[in-house]
């Protein structure tokens, strides 16, 4: 959906340039159609099997891509109250959310619960007796699926990799039978699924088919032990095409190999998919403030800062950096943002195009894990968020003002 047309960067049909002169940077702007286009893909590929795709909400949260996927029927999974309250205001059916989590609070389980959520993918027995409680008090039966742990390496970033014994997340899935057992005699909790996820930002899908084997397998187990499990979440993980070299795994094809091991069992099917829907459909808009030159690199100094993408310092991943209009020559710099870290950069010794200061440049892929993760560190105003739909645009986040820095805060 980011194609050059005329030496100009278009997001759909609008030019994004004239956003960044309009908006100012730094600046979010999101694929309306490509969000929808990726949501559609996983929905068609599960035909007539029973099926949910719940987005991850974590990735982008932002209301307005909320509503988008709502309208095409999304469900949504969440981790904590706030973002259940985002699906709410944002049209979500509650009927269609999966609270997944392993520190949910009693005050965010009753919250859930008075909402009528599908159900809760609990990672602990201390978790089960607390929601045991909580719906007990509200006179309400908990939906539940035990999220259990397969010890399968995800093959990704070690902070994204959540699929083995060392992990925080999920239950031993050898545990998981006679847990599964004990929790069969809480009296307000109903066991209908079994969850799993084993880690995101997976470019070969081997691992989880090898997890989703495993998981069936244990369903199968449950129900000859006289479980009614209904459903299995199998979470979500699918990688996209950071470098040009990378090769995203096409979600048709994923599905189909996945469809070929849950079908059996007779149970609808969730996935919870976030970077794969989000991700490329959104670039983060900076501008070019200075250029300079050490006695051993060059740098290429711009307005948008780790705050605003944290990424690349984080997980030291890779953003293609492109200009938003095409430029001739090349350089090998490191593009750096404001902020008082040498840990702040967007790239390292990348070959890029030359640009000089007062040009506008797009980080690629940036739709997922972008605002989500953006601070107010050094007292930055976090960007404004922009949503394209064909040639038309619309601001669906005003950028922050230096008293949005300060709201709420005593002296």
């Amino acid at each position: 959906m980011f194609d050059y047309k005329d030496g100009k960067l278009f997001c759909e049909e609008v030019e994004l340039d004239g956003i960044a002169q309009q908006c100012g940077t730094p600046c979010y702007v999101y694929s309306a159609n490509s969000m929808v286009e990726a949501y559609r893909q996983y929905d068609q590929a599960f035909g007539e099997l029973p099926h949910q795709v719940c987005y991850a909400v974590k990735a982008n949260s932002s209301t307005a891509v909320l509503a988008l996927l709502a309208r095409e029927g999304a469900g949504f999974d969440i981790v904590s109250g706030g973002e259940l309250f985002r699906v709410l205001k944002a049209g979500g059916e509650p009927c269609k959310v999966v609270f997944s989590g392993v520190g949910k609070t009693a005050e965010e389980m009753a919250y859930a619960l008075r909402q009528g959520i599908h159900s809760f993918n609990c990672e602990s027995e201390s978790e089960l007796l607390v929601l045991n409680t909580v719906a007990g008090q509200l006179d309400l039966k908990a939906h539940v699926s035990l999220r259990v742990n397969p010890d399968v390496d995800a093959v990704t970033h070690p902070y994204i990799s959540t699929g083995l014994k060392d992990h925080k997340f999920g239950i031993d899935i050898a545990e998981a039978p006679a847990v599964y057992l004990r929790a069969a005699e809480l009296e307000n909790i109903e066991l209908t699924g079994v969850s799993c996820h084993i880690g995101s930002q997976i470019l070969d899908y081997a691992p989880i088919l090898e997890a989703a084997e495993r998981v069936m397998n244990l369903v199968e187990e449950l129900q000859l032990a006289g479980h009614a499990i209904s459903h299995v979440d199998l979470g979500g993980g699918l990688g996209i095409a950071y470098k040009s070299a990378d090769a995203a795994p096409p979600i048709a094809e994923f599905i189909a190999a996945l469809r070929s091991r849950i079908e059996r069992a007779g149970v609808t099917v969730m996935v919870e998919p976030g970077r794969s829907i989000a991700g490329p459909a959104g670039v983060l808009l900076t501008k070019v403030l200075y250029r300079k030159q050490s006695p051993k690199k060059e740098f290429i100094i711009v307005d948008a800062a780790m705050n605003d993408l944290i990424r690349p310092t984080l997980y030291q991943s890779h953003h293609e950096i492109l200009p938003l209009l095409e430029t001739a020559g090349t350089v090998t710099a490191d593009v750096v943002g404001p902020v008082c870290e040498t840990g702040d950069f967007l790239a390292r010794n990348r070959e890029m195009a030359d640009v000089q200061p007062g040009d506008f440049l797009a980080v690629k892929d940036a739709g997922a894990y972008g605002f989500s993760q953006a601070s107010n560190y050094n007292a930055r105003p976090r960007p404004a968020e922009v949503l394209v739909f064909g040639q038309y645009w619309r601001v669906i986040r005003e950028r922050e003002t230096l008293e949005d820095l300060v709201r709420g805060e005593l002296i």
